[in-house]
């Protein structure tokens, strides 16, 4: 097995196209299908079949050696950084895994201070839902990523603490309340967003003996606002993803007492086997947004 090889095979994956791997990899087709051969042979099995409708399918074996092979080239990458990081040279590439609010206040900020003084790195940014930037993390696609507690077996270290508010028309009953305690919304219908907000509003009702009726369930900030527009229910959000979306000048956007907030973590496999790059990038974010208290 060559190092190439292994790095086709991820790509074919990633991109689901033996063309767009190629491509990527500046490979003809030709080449790209008697390289994959050639590693097929070698290892005695099949890892993927190509299909008319379904594009690119794994089969059992090579979605197994899958995960392996990304180890694989984490090792070589890491090994790159390192010997270059003693030579005095920071290079390598840093595979990111953001979700919107991430994207949108917090990376371009990072990537700029980074580049600046660190020329030499380079960054593939992949941007998906928390849950999928926790499976890109333990199926080693990414290097480092954003998510949302709990964890699983990743390592974490805190990032941003993420407050949260209410939303509601301005018709509604709650307007006439000087303040909201959790109690407040008890059985009243909820529009549940579902991009990392899920856990953190089930528990902060857990802990005041409050009942969530989530009668809808939404995916981003966008969706929550029109519905709440029509009056189909309130919804509990966070302050800076709520800054993505223009606020419609019928909607109210209220505090709640206590105030709650979720919990913004950046998240590796392993800290002590992270490559230097990945812990530069992470010195770098913790630099610029000192763990969960400060905002931003």
């Amino acid at each position: 097995m060559t190092h190439s090889q292994l790095m086709l095979f991820v790509k074919i994956v990633e991109t689901g196209s033996f063309t767009k791997a190629g491509e990527q990899l500046n490979m003809t087709q030709p080449a790209v299908s008697r390289a994959i051969s050639a590693l097929e042979s070698e290892l005695g099995v099949t890892l993927m079949i190509r299909d008319r409708k379904s594009g690119v399918i794994l089969t059992d074996i090579g979605l197994r050696l899958l995960a392996i092979f990304r180890d694989i080239l984490h090792g070589y990458n890491k090994v790159e950084q390192e010997v270059t990081a003693e030579k005095g040279f920071e290079v390598g590439t840093v595979r990111v895994g953001v979700f919107p609010i991430v994207s949108a206040h917090f990376l371009p900020k990072i990537l700029r201070v980074i580049g600046e003084k660190y020329p030499g790195l380079t960054f593939e940014l992949h941007e998906g839902t928390i849950d999928e930037i926790k499976k890109w993390l333990d199926s080693r696609m990414i290097d480092v990523g954003w998510i949302i507690p709990p964890s699983n077996e990743l390592e974490t270290i805190p990032f941003f603490r993420d407050e949260l508010c209410l939303l509601h028309r301005d018709d509604h009953p709650l307007q006439s309340r000087p303040t909201i305690h959790i109690t407040d919304l008890d059985n009243e219908p909820m529009i549940v967003c579902k991009g990392g907000f899920v856990t953190p509003i089930y528990e902060l009702f857990q802990q005041f003996g409050a009942t969530l009726h989530a009668k809808y369930d939404g995916h981003n900030i966008s969706t929550a606002l029109s519905m709440i527009q029509e009056g189909l229910g309130v919804s509990i959000v966070s302050k800076t993803s709520l800054s993505l979306s223009a606020l419609p000048p019928n909607v109210r956007v209220r505090t709640i007492d206590p105030q709650p907030f979720r919990e913004i973590h950046l998240a590796v496999p392993s800290l002590k086997e992270a490559p230097h790059g990945v812990k530069l990038f992470l010195q770098t974010a913790r630099e610029l947004y000192l763990s969960g208290d400060r905002n931003h």
